[in-house]
């Protein structure tokens, strides 16, 4: 009986040194998940080098032949409207319509505006420079972040509806959709932390008011100034870019993005769904342009398959849009989870937009059965 009480106590004693073994090791994972992730994205570097080498030239010359031209001109505009009043300006008009509507400041017209015309992540760098400025709230901030960082048209149209589909229709139908998911949003996002709702602690003063004011022997420097900042931006986004094009093809050439494809299979059989837009809807997720390229040259007879899943991943914008507002957002102090929640809703709201016009307007039907 006695050496029966002994091995009990010695396999209690064993199992908790396994038990504290066991937590020891999960709590090391996750003080130290990052170094690990960074460590098998530096072996895989050099194990898919060969690909990696093409897709970082290909990320490149995406961004030099596309994002730049597309997004530098708007970001030097917007930094030279900030010494104008033209902020200000429509801070008084339209306060009747933003305060209501979105339950932000009328400023807040400025980025949303500018976040439509010109694409992601412009509503982003505005929006963090309202928050530096105090022209906005850290609530306003967010609310405003939720729903003014969008695809700009010239990406919607010309290179998805017009390049990649190779219909202008199909561009305006997702513009529209995309627009009408965002506002969605901002109407949802109006009640934010609305219990800690507070008018901004100071009332906006234009840079124009300033020695940096707008006339012509300041030119130079708000030119000078203006162009620095547009230019920095966009370095950055040229980064991102460059990154995630390669993190796409070692996903691809790891095997990895095949293993996600087989599990979302399943679920996309079940709504009748071809599997092979698996492979495009996580390379969006992941990375924007390469995913809505991959879904818009999938030939099914169902046309509006396709161009529901471009609207989805156009409003959510992929990881790689998220990160790039992050790294802008992080330096106004500016939480970014109203932002991911905010995309998402957004790219379900612009699905659903989609297949609602597509299939009560006979306009916009597309299908080929």
């Amino acid at each position: 009986m006695q050496s029966i009480s002994y091995i009990y106590i010695l396999y209690n004693i064993i199992f908790s040194m396994k038990r504290r073994s066991f937590k020891f090791i999960l709590f090391s994972v996750k003080e130290n998940l990052l170094s690990i992730i960074f460590v098998l994205f530096t072996i895989s570097l050099v194990v898919f080098s060969k690909s990696n080498l093409s897709a970082a030239k290909t990320g490149l010359s995406l961004w030099a032949n596309s994002v730049v031209p597309s997004l530098f001109p708007f970001f030097i505009a917007t930094e030279l409207l900030s010494y104008t009043n033209v902020i200000s300006t429509l801070g008084t008009r339209l306060n009747f319509l933003m305060r209501p509507l979105f339950n932000v400041p009328g400023e807040g017209s400025f980025p949303f505006i500018m976040g439509i015309i010109s694409g992601y992540p412009t509503g982003a760098k505005i929006v963090s420079k309202f928050k530096n400025d105090g022209i906005c709230t850290s609530v306003e901030a967010e609310r405003l972040l939720a729903f003014t960082n969008n695809s700009g048209p010239l990406f919607i149209i010309g290179t998805v509806g017009i390049s990649l589909f190779g219909d202008f229709q199909v561009g305006i139908l997702l513009l529209i959709t995309h627009i009408l998911a965002c506002i969605t949003v901002g109407i949802i996002f109006r009640f934010w932390k609305y219990d800690k709702s507070h008018k901004a602690s100071s009332k906006y003063v234009s840079n124009g008011s300033s020695s940096s004011s707008a006339n012509i022997s300041s030119l130079g420097k708000i030119l000078g100034a203006s162009i620095t900042s547009a230019t920095r931006t966009v370095v950055l986004i040229g980064g991102f870019v460059v990154l995630f094009s390669v993190i796409i093809s070692i996903v691809n050439s790891s095997g990895i993005l095949d293993l996600f494809c087989k599990l979302i299979n399943p679920c996309l059989r079940i709504l009748n769904i071809d599997s092979r837009f698996s492979s495009g809807l996580i390379s969006g997720i992941i990375e924007l342009t390469n995913g809505v390229s991959i879904i818009s040259s999938i030939s099914v007879k169902a046309i509006s398959t396709n161009i529901i899943f471009c609207a989805f991943l156009l409003g959510f914008g992929g990881i790689s849009v998220v990160l790039q507002v992050f790294s802008i957002v992080s330096e106004a102090g500016i939480s970014i989870k109203p932002y991911i929640w905010g995309k998402l809703l957004q790219g379900v709201f612009a699905a659903l937009y989609t297949y609602l016009i597509m299939s009560n307007f006979q306009i916009f039907n597309l299908d080929l059965i």
